[in-house]
């Protein structure tokens, strides 16, 4: 295994977007490293703005970084929000990097997103992809802010000498996912249809799409435990990608959701839908060579992550099943979103 390069412990630590899925899922990790951890939300620091942003900063002197903060969302939300999507999250990463660089941070670790990677890139993808063809027009915008926050770490620790680094997760899922209808992505979209139409008895269920495309999904608490690994013993420009090393259909996901849920209908895919990209599959070579490897298997993660859905919804008692009733027409087809 590598040589620990830079130790957490007893170090000022800050997650930001420690509120969100992948930040709380950090935070979780980061309560067993010995390290001072440094609290902030959105009503103390708006990210996008400079001011807040350097002010916090130099107020925190955090050491160490975990850049988790950014606006997403799926399709849908993309397709709507196209500006907000590219001018947040480059305000967003701008502001926390070059704030960073003013007050000394020692380490800070950007987290991308797999989208960056070309529509039709090589199968599973090798970092050195990135780059070399046209991206996916369903997330373009989310990807085009990303890939400047790549290149904004390997400028600055060309030009500053700043430890910076960056990784791409693949598609994450777990507690603390966004269970929103119109702005969720693939799995908690598919958890609510499949919910609402167990407990009201329908027929089937629709699903956005063929149901061919294939899609990586990994557990927030595995990429926690990638981001660790990265932050102590990963020292380079280059992006890591960071994923399960393996994938499925979304129709085999859809069955699998449904069996989590307990919904036994019929699945009908509406391939009049936007499939997005028709396959995206990470290499993981080079952080499995790091030491680090997924733990959690997809369906124990599911599994969880319906636990947790049930628990934290407006509604957390769980409704009676009714008998079985004609077809219902769900209308979170919109929210079927995959990156």
């Amino acid at each position: 295994m590598p040589e620990q390069l830079y130790d957490l412990r007893n170090k000022r630590v800050w997650v930001a977007g420690q509120s969100g899925m992948v930040g709380s899922a950090i935070l979780r990790r980061l309560g067993r490293e010995g390290c001072h951890l440094l609290r902030s939300s959105h009503a103390e620091v708006d990210l996008t703005s400079w001011e807040q942003t350097e002010a916090w900063m130099a107020a925190a002197r955090p050491q160490a970084v975990f850049m988790a903060a950014a606006k997403v969302g799926g399709i849908h939300a993309n397709d709507s929000y196209p500006a907000d999507f590219l001018h947040q999250n480059l305000m967003i990463e701008a502001n926390v990097v070059e704030a960073a660089r003013r007050h000394g941070v020692e380490k800070l670790l950007f987290l991308g997103s797999s989208c960056i990677y070309p529509r039709l890139a090589p199968q599973p993808i090798p970092e050195d992809a990135l780059l070399t063809g046209p991206l996916e027009p369903t997330n373009q915008w989310y990807a085009i802010a990303k890939i400047a926050g790549v290149m904004l770490c390997q400028a600055y620790r060309r030009q500053h000498g700043c430890d910076f680094i960056s990784a791409m997760p693949t598609n994450l899922y777990g507690p603390g996912d966004n269970f929103d209808p119109l702005g969720s992505h693939v799995i908690p979209a598919l958890m609510l249809k499949a919910d609402r139409a167990r407990r009201e008895g329908a027929a089937f269920m629709e699903v956005w799409g063929s149901g061919r495309p294939r899609r990586e999904f990994l557990h927030v608490d595995d990429l926690a435990d990638a981001a660790l690994r990265l932050m102590t013993h990963y020292s380079d420009e280059s992006t890591i990608n960071i994923g399960a090393g393996e994938d499925l259909s979304i129709r085999a996901l859809a069955e699998l959701v449904a069996d989590v849920v307990g919904f036994e209908g019929e699945l009908r895919f509406d391939a009049s839908k936007p499939d997005g990209t028709p396959r995206k599959l990470l290499d993981i070579g080079r952080i499995r060579a790091l030491g680090w490897s997924p733990t959690i298997p997809l369906a124990e993660g599911l599994a969880q992550t319906y636990e947790w859905f049930l628990q934290n919804r407006p509604e957390t008692r769980e409704h009676p099943r009714r008998s079985r009733a004609p077809a219902v027409a769900l209308p979170l087809s919109a929210a079927f979103a995959q990156r």
